[in-house]
């Protein structure tokens, strides 16, 4: 197949090795297939999980699955988009055709990554064959995906900011929306004030919520978590499941979101959650991240604890209804990001992602 002028790209050349800018060489679509120019992708805690080894890739791969841009061609058979049309990048395309699709939970598709294992590419420099970290490998000037993974932009959002609409705002909105189901009037707390947290802040707001608590390790992201909705800011500690019972006339919160991804984490968002209250889990943890309940207080409290895969959502469906809420100054998504960078700076954004620092970092092509 032929291939065109090398673009560039960060690459993963192996597990828990540093990221790599480099240039990489396209093939021109092939049947079913479009190609995309990228106007911005978010680096997402999601990518620092695959370049670590938390979740499975096949390697070396281009990164970055939340991401925006401009059709540049598309393939034989490909009638949804044309060459002009920007588009959002859905990292999982569901195949409609599987048990779980057959539910209409196509957020658990069993065949919505089957294309990440394939070859996406090529490295310029060595001829090295890269496939596509979670399906679209948005950390590239240009990318090559299945025509199912492109979704339109929907009318009056920046093409940038649109880029966020792919995975951090489905997310978090998606985890009080569909997952949580948060009611007017209940209380919410939301653990960790990344992207995706800042999202899910946006979203306990537009739903009503009463009482909006974050909880984050840094003093420095108070402000950006009350702009989102945070009513409460809490730093966290050992008695932050305490202090959030204090808050809520000693009962707990209605629902709780775990947007981290560690043992810890989820254990305080279920010890906050009220009895009878949900408890949601978004964050990603590894699999030495081990959270233990004992089998009466499982019973006493009649909590619910449940997962939540891509906030629960369906691109497709959601992205219309996301759109109407910025159109109307509910969601903003700008106000998500607190550094655009280029592509060179995707480590450093890697290292913040661990420190604790910042909300979605946008690499601006």
């Amino acid at each position: 197949m032929a291939v065109r002028t090398a673009v560039r790209a960060a690459v993963v050349p192996a597990v828990g090795a540093p990221l790599e800018v480099t240039g990489i060489e396209l093939p021109e679509p092939g049947p079913g297939q479009v190609r995309v120019k990228l106007a911005a992708a978010g680096v997402c805690h999601s990518d620092l999980s695959l370049s670590n080894g938390t979740m499975r890739v096949p390697v070396p791969a281009v990164l970055g699955h939340e991401g925006a841009g401009t059709v540049l061609a598309v393939g034989e058979g490909v009638t949804r988009v044309a060459p002009g049309d920007d588009v959002v990048l859905n990292w999982a395309p569901s195949c409609g055709a599987c048990h779980a699709c057959s539910l209409g939970e196509v957020w658990l598709c069993a065949n919505a990554l089957a294309g990440a294992a394939g070859v996406h590419a090529r490295r310029a420099d060595d001829g090295a064959d890269l496939h596509p970290g979670l399906n679209v490998a948005a950390f590239a000037e240009e990318t090559v995906v299945s025509a199912a993974c492109v979704l339109p932009v929907p009318d009056g959002i920046p093409l940038t900011d649109a880029a966020l609409l792919g995975c951090a705002v489905l997310t978090g909105y998606g985890a009080v929306h569909h997952s949580a189901k948060v009611r007017e009037g209940e209380t919410v707390a939301v653990f960790g004030v990344g992207g995706v947290g800042l999202a899910t802040l946006q979203a306990a707001r537009i739903a009503g919520a009463s009482k909006i608590v974050a909880v984050d390790v840094s003093p420095e992201k108070e402000e950006l978590a009350r702009a989102a909705g945070a009513t409460d800011y809490l730093i966290a500690s050992d008695t932050t499941a305490r202090e959030i019972r204090a808050l809520t006339g000693k009962q707990g919160v209605d629902v709780a979101v775990e947007c981290v991804g560690r043992a810890v984490t989820i254990r305080t968002a279920w010890e906050s959650t009220r009895r009878g209250g949900r408890t949601t889990v978004v964050g990603i943890g590894g699999k030495d991240q081990q959270v233990t309940f004992n089998a009466l207080e499982i019973f006493h409290w009649g909590r619910t604890l449940s997962g939540c895969v891509y906030g629960n959502a369906d691109p497709a469906r959601d992205l219309p209804v996301l759109a109407e809420h910025v159109r109307a100054g509910r969601l903003d998504l700008g106000s998500l990001v607190t550094e655009r960078i280029a592509l060179d700076g995707i480590p450093a954004a890697f290292e913040n992602m661990l420190a604790g620092k910042g909300g979605r970092a946008l690499v601006v092509f």
